[in-house]
């Protein structure tokens, strides 16, 4: 039904005083009183309680839904148990809205001025995607805040103030960006119960806690503004942390501030899990980062190498690149509202190709770490087959589906590729302006220019695509509307290289694998043979997805198939890859196991092992070696 612009702008003015009057009532009322208890986190269980100033008459409330970092519709709902509303004591009835499965309508009761409410988090054993996945051990526990609340439909995060107590486990130990009260604990809190100061639902929402038994924080910088490492882990050893590793954290914030040359944050804190149990992933804030590997990433060098060395680089460079800077379509201002992610190219994408120079300037790769790594990337993005169907852009826009997609069929499906390819066309775009400036101006000018401001407090600036190609055009002029319109509408069966070609380095194949390769698949535990015959096989013999058209597929095996033996003997990575070494002078004969039938597959395939590197290519200037150089004066040795 269509409805005049004058009817549309008045209708508009008046939901927005009616939103602004709801707030203001809020605010005079005071905060949301929130009070968590976490002592039951060893057994998956979180209890919330919350005080809600509230008038008599209808009221909607609403469990985040849309959570800022995660780029999806990932409030875990379904883990919410025992919701309960209450009103000077007495029982207010609810019901869920039938269509927003987030939101539960009430009818506040005459003369009441608050409502309570009461609720379980089931928070999981085990899997799980992102902050709703598994944060819980017997000895350590991530609070996400959003994930124990709710609040009234409407009210501006960015206003709505929330009065937040934690009680956490006998003897645990916490880290949190969120400022905490010093004060005894008072009013009838328990006096283990921590109490932070009075904020906004946004900062609450960005401001998780980290808890354990076995806990230790670092300080990484002597000077304001303060940066801190907090550890938790399910081991007192794995708490260990190397000179190098420590020296190398200390690098990372003298380069993120060489780099941006600001900061928009009062201090920093890395939130750093360390567990087998649960989910791994980094989640970036505006102030810390919640960041989860295996617990021996610091104290194993392929743990170390594979999970950890660009980690953490990623989520501060999301500081600038996510939080302060922002795509208009990632903040809607409110967590049940959807968001629009056609530029986590820039948001991710640039975040991620950052978040591996800063891991060598930083000296946590060596350069030839580096250039290895990203001959990896090149090499899985061309085995990537559905780029053939599915442009760069679609997986940025279909990123809340792609998150959660299985891993069988990825290469054909295609998945979160905005992430690794936009890595190779960011290289691509800084060689672009070194070549155009004849050296005079890099990426990094760009960052300085795009991500600059003055430093404090967090704020948040949105952007547009347009926005980001003025700032480049600032740094060194080109068509760059045009430049990454092409790459990112593009279905070219290859993948994106010509940034390793123009940085003076090319992809070049060997029959062993590389110090990176190593380290993935032994983190990983699998064996990753992708391009020779076709697919990577866990250690169980789980082959979770086979390249389209190569070896493997053209003989018949399928995703979710079980190697058994290689050339008439049980499989192992050895046995395995000395077939393919061998496959020049005999074929590569697999025993596969698919349901109850098991099927013997004979490859056609005489090429060898192949394992990507790059090599120098001594016709053109190493730009690649000048991308990675340090731009700061490196931490001292201890």
């Amino acid at each position: 039904m269509a409805i005049s612009l004058r009817r549309s702008l008045r209708f508009a003015a008046a939901a927005a005083f009616l939103a602004f009057s709801a707030a203001g009532a809020l605010r005079a009322a005071g905060p949301i009183r929130l009070e968590v208890d976490a002592r039951e986190a060893p057994r998956k269980l979180f209890h919330a309680r919350l005080s809600i100033p509230a008038s008599p008459g209808p009221l909607t409330l609403v469990y985040p839904k849309w959570i800022p970092g995660e780029h999806g519709p990932t409030g875990p709902i379904a883990d919410v148990a025992g919701l309960r509303i209450t009103a000077a004591g007495r029982p207010v009835a609810w019901t869920r809205d039938p269509v927003d499965m987030y939101a539960f309508v009430c009818e506040v009761p005459a003369g009441a001025s608050e409502i309570e409410v009461s609720l379980d988090l089931l928070s999981p054993a085990s899997a799980g995607q992102f902050s709703s996945g598994a944060s819980a051990t017997s000895m350590l526990a991530m609070v996400s805040w959003n994930q124990v609340l709710v609040y009234p439909k409407g009210a501006d995060a960015d206003t709505l103030l929330f009065a937040a107590t934690l009680r956490l486990p006998a003897g645990w130990s916490h880290g949190t960006a969120l400022p905490e009260q010093v004060e005894a604990a008072s009013g009838g809190a328990a006096a283990d119960t921590l109490r932070f100061s009075p904020v906004s639902l946004t900062t609450l929402v960005d401001s998780p806690v980290l808890a354990g038994r076995f806990f230790r924080a670092v300080t990484l910088s002597d000077t304001s503004p303060a940066h801190r490492i907090d550890m938790a882990a399910d081991s007192a050893a794995a708490l260990e942390m190397t000179a190098d590793s420590l020296r190398s954290l200390k690098n990372l914030v003298a380069e993120t501030g060489a780099l941006f040359g600001v900061r928009h944050y009062r201090h920093y804190d890395f939130l750093l899990t360390l567990s087998d149990a649960v989910t791994h992933f980094g989640l970036e804030h505006h102030e810390s980062s919640d960041d989860r590997v295996a617990e021996r990433s610091l104290i194993d060098e392929d743990k170390r190498k594979a999970n950890l060395a660009d980690l953490l680089p990623h989520e501060m460079v999301h500081s600038w690149n996510g939080k302060y800077r922002r795509p208009a379509g990632l903040m809607p201002g409110h967590f049940d509202e959807p968001m629009r992610g056609e530029l986590l190219w820039v948001y991710e994408g640039l975040t991620q190709y950052l978040g591996e120079v800063l891991a060598a300037r930083t000296g946590n790769l060596t350069n030839e770490q580096y250039r290895q790594s990203l001959a990896i990337t090149a090499a899985d993005m061309e085995a990537t087959k559905g780029r053939a169907w599915r442009p760069l852009a679609d997986t940025a826009v279909a990123a809340q589906i792609l998150y959660g997609s299985r891993p069988d069929w990825a290469s054909w499906r295609r998945g979160v590729d905005f992430y690794p390819e936009s890595n190779l066309l960011w290289l691509e775009a800084d060689t672009l302006i070194r070549r155009e400036t004849h050296g005079r101006k890099s990426l990094d000018d760009f960052c300085r220019l795009f991500y600059g401001g003055m430093s404090g407090a967090p704020s948040v600036v949105s952007y547009t695509a347009d926005d980001v190609f003025a700032a480049l055009n600032q740094v060194a002029p080109h068509d760059w509307k045009r430049f990454w319109n092409d790459r990112l509408q593009s279905t070219s069966p290859d993948a994106p290289v010509n940034g390793i070609l123009a940085s003076g380095w090319k992809i070049a194949w060997a029959d062993t694998p590389s110090e990176m390769q190593r380290a993935r698949e032994g983190s990983g535990k699998v064996t990753d043979v992708r391009h020779s015959i076709g697919f990577a096989v866990a250690e169980d013999g789980a082959i979770p997805d086979v390249v389209p058209d190569s070896p493997a597929a053209r003989a018949g095996i399928g995703p979710g198939m079980r190697l058994v033996a290689v050339n008439g003997r049980r499989w192992s990575r050895e046995t395995l890859r000395e077939a393919i070494r061998g496959s020049r002078s005999q074929p590569v004969e697999l025993l596969v196991e698919n349901g109850d039938f098991y099927r013997t597959f004979r490859l056609e395939y005489s090429g060898g092992e192949r394992y990507p590197r790059l090599e120098r290519d001594a016709s053109k200037s190493d730009m690649l070696t000048s991308i990675i150089k340090p731009l700061a004066s490196p931490a001292p040795p201890k």
